[in-house]
């Protein structure tokens, strides 16, 4: 008898002590769900997630025929998640930037000799933008600091020009840089314009991007920067292609397929025109 109580007595003893455990066990497990119900309604809430840039273009190619005076392009885009009061106060910024193919250009100075203007000191440019447009919703020094425009490369006076020899930093680089962008800046290819970009709507804006006659033929990108309150948020990219057209085309392609021919025609079609010329011109 007293051996049956005493079972019965311990088993009442465990029953005890494993009521409160199993209890904090299921407190532990409905806390944990609830972290986890209160992460995943953080993560679906649109105003916690980090604000995003979609763009597109009003054409994706460019054709260029011999009536080719230049054209503007438009690039649409929309902002997701935007912070509705820094959306009503202004703060938001966008930079549009078109950069044509990249090519390594040489920049000579020339100087006088003898009376003779001649070749003199030279520098290389690895990886340059044949064209560089710019639009933006203000100013560029009301947006952000000089120190992160050149770690976007972003900007026509910021952006890396990267000597085939030497440093950034070293004189002779700089002077030529700065002389290519001046060049590049007066014919036309180089071009800032304050303004260009603007919202149609609180999320969705519209930019416009002149090209000049003289753009050059190839895969240009597309690139659309985000600013809040003068820090960088994120950027989208995107391609256009600019081609040539018709007869420009052919002739185009036939001296690249056809280098050999392309060039022993050149060479008939001069030695005729010559000589046509002659026959015309003659004196009796």
């Amino acid at each position: 008898m007293k051996q049956i109580f005493r079972k019965s007595l311990l088993a009442t003893v465990l029953l005890t002590a494993l009521i409160p455990l199993q209890s904090g066990n299921a407190a532990t497990r409905i806390k944990e769900r609830g972290q986890e119900m209160a992460a995943v309604t953080n993560l679906q809430d649109p105003q916690q997630l980090p604000e995003t840039i979609e763009i597109g273009l009003s054409t994706e190619t460019i054709a260029i025929a011999s009536n080719f005076s230049g054209t503007n392009l438009t690039i649409f885009g929309a902002l997701d998640n935007a912070d509705p009061l820094i959306r009503r106060q202004g703060r938001y910024d966008i930079i549009v930037v078109l950069e044509g193919p990249q090519r390594n250009l040489v920049v000579r100075e020339k100087s006088r000799y003898l009376g003779v203007w001649v070749n003199a000191d030279s520098e290389t440019f690895t990886s340059v933008p044949l064209s560089y447009s710019l639009a933006s919703t203000r100013p560029l020094q009301d947006i952000t600091d000089e120190k992160t425009y050149r770690q976007l490369s972003l900007g026509v006076n910021y952006f890396a020009l990267n000597p085939e020899y030497g440093t950034l930093t070293d004189p002779n680089a700089m002077r030529f840089g700065q002389e290519l962008r001046d060049l590049k800046s007066r014919q036309g290819l180089y071009s800032q314009k304050v303004g260009s970009v603007e919202f149609v709507s609180q999320t969705l804006f519209r930019a416009t991007l002149a090209l000049s006659t003289n753009v050059p033929v190839g895969r240009h990108k597309a690139r659309a920067l985000l600013f809040r309150h003068g820090v960088f948020i994120g950027e989208a990219n995107t391609h256009l292609n600019i081609v040539k057209a018709g007869l420009e085309q052919q002739i185009f392609e036939a001296a690249h397929q056809y280098s050999l021919a392309y060039g022993l025609f050149a060479v008939f079609l001069a030695g005729l025109t010559g000589w046509l010329g002659q026959l015309l011109f003659r004196k009796d």
